[in-house]
């Protein structure tokens, strides 16, 4: 019993709880056959009522719920979100399964929607139960059983579809049995005791705040890069990492509470919401006051705005080019093949000595007009595997994008302030995104065919790739010329660190 009771308490036991969570509930084997499925003889749905009628419902869904569930996921603590995120799942997965009618399956995208939501409560609960010195490996470890889920969900699906193993309807049963196995252990997850705004230990602000400081009392703005812009994000961790472990490597674990910890614990939450809010909004203008940070983020949102409506819709075009009734299709394993790629390309990019405060803007302008290419092929092909390429190389791309993105914007924010920032810039994307659905795809609007919504959504591409190309290249300039600049200046005082050369 000692040893389960150590066990209970070390770091390990929540970190394995949620990776086993992530995984079960990210093993889907019908999602890269969703399309042939409802528009087959088990719905008799026609393409244009899911194409026009029933998805454009996720985006408004997961547009209206996501602020509150963010904020109710750190007022409730994550697991409550967590545990509610994988009955929605459940309830999702059962309505495919035994309903059939559009209004149905517009509520079902509804649900779907609240579940995409509620992710935030999975890549944030981590946070709340293990140490600084252990969100490294917690964060890897969560995020890479997730790729792995959905890597298993491809790879299965396309076995089973491909040699007739399993009718969709039994696939989708196995499915209920996966998340209810999840759900099973999301009940399991020990309920932490703070959270990242509402229900913070003074301990723990003195730790997640310390490297931004100065940031909140100083001169300079939220996101100042000198050299250290070069640096990823996981490697100032690592050393984080070894200093604090050669500190004491038996660190207590999240239920190892004295009652000196208890006393220091600041419950935000029971003084005032509004106060809560009104430091969100402080952060949030202190972040985007850095032009910098607000050039990665506006492409963020832009970015990832295009990915979602190319990813959500790419099966219809795959349907459109080679009809199912006469190919074997393979989207299970072009899904599992672009996960693994794309997982290989942002893991590389750690290894890569770039200065990217010089040379991202222009990466991300040319790595765009890539994706753009790729996506004007893939929509004007009429072989199915160059569409599938094409759709292998553009997830790459984005992979490789969104990576360097988060590295320049996370180095010199807290944990609290990332988590501000990458929510503020996934809800400009869904905002991007409903504007587009609505406009481009919804009945409502002009609901375009796919051909049409695909050449606008690489021209929209081509945009973001003219935009930061010219950014780029206006950016290498002026830091090329500061650097004349400071060659023929005599060397009699040193620049200061916040100045504008050197900021970001």
């Amino acid at each position: 019993m000692e040893a389960v009771r150590r066990w209970r308490t070390d770091w390990r036991y929540p970190t394995t709880l949620l990776c086993i969570y992530g995984f079960f509930s990210t093993v889907k084997p019908l999602e890269p056959f969703l399309i042939l499925y409802l528009t087959g003889p088990d719905k008799n749905l026609t393409t244009e009522q899911v194409n026009n009628q029933i998805f454009p419902v996720w985006t408004y869904s997961y547009l209206s719920v996501l602020v509150p569930v963010f904020l109710l996921t750190d007022w409730l603590r994550y697991k409550p979100v967590v545990v509610f995120q994988c009955v929605t799942l459940f309830i999702t997965t059962a309505m495919i399964l035994w309903l059939k009618s559009v209004p149905a399956m517009q509520a079902m995208q509804f649900f779907y929607g609240v579940v995409t939501a509620s992710e935030v409560a999975y890549f944030s609960y981590i946070y709340s139960v293990v140490d600084l010195k252990r969100y490294r490996k917690a964060t890897s470890y969560s995020r890479s059983v997730q790729l792995l889920g959905y890597t298993v969900g491809s790879v299965l699906g396309q076995l089973l579809v491909s040699f007739e193993l399993m009718s969709f309807n039994n696939i989708l049963m196995l499915t209920l049995a996966l998340t209810a196995v999840a759900l099973l252990v999301s009940c399991l997850l020990p309920m932490p005791r703070q959270s990242m705004f509402f229900h913070r230990r003074r301990t723990g602000q003195k730790i997640a705040t310390g490297g931004t400081k100065r940031h909140v009392y100083g001169t300079g703005d939220a996101t100042e890069h000198t050299s250290r812009a070069k640096v990823s994000l996981e490697k100032m961790r690592d050393e984080k990492v070894e200093k604090e472990e050669a500190e004491d490597e038996a660190t207590p674990g999240p239920d190892e509470k004295g009652p000196k910890a208890e006393a220091l614990e600041e419950s935000v939450g029971a003084e005032s919401c509004s106060q809560v809010l009104l430091q969100l909004w402080r952060d949030f203008l202190q972040c985007y006051s850095s032009r910098q940070l607000l050039y990665w983020s506006v492409w963020w949102a832009m970015a990832t705005c295009g990915y979602n409506q190319t990813a959500n819709y790419v099966q219809v075009l795959w349907e459109h080019v080679q009809p199912s009734q006469n190919f074997s299709i393979y989207n299970g394993g072009v899904e599992a093949v672009s996960n693994l790629l794309g997982a290989a390309t942002a893991y590389g990019i750690g290894f890569t000595e770039v200065r990217w405060d010089q040379w991202g803007e222009l990466a991300l302008g040319g790595f765009s007009g890539l994706g753009a290419a790729a996506l004007f092929l893939m929509t004007f092909t009429g072989n199915i595997w160059v569409c599938y390429s094409g759709y292998v190389i553009f997830k790459c791309l984005y992979m490789l994008l969104i990576t360097i993105a988060m590295y320049q914007i996370a180095a010199d924010l807290s944990m609290e302030r990332y988590a501000l920032v990458f929510g503020a810039n996934n809800f400009g994307a869904l905002a991007l995104q409903t504007i587009i659905t609505s406009v481009v795809v919804d009945s409502g609007g002009l609901g375009l065919g796919i051909i049409p919504q695909f050449t606008i959504y690489a021209s929209y591409f081509s945009l973001i790739a003219v935009v930061f190309s010219l950014r780029g290249l206006f950016t290498i300039w002026r830091m090329q010329r500061s650097n004349k600049s400071h060659e023929s200046a005599p060397p009699v005082k040193q620049q200061p660190p916040d100045s504008e050369e050197h900021r970001f």
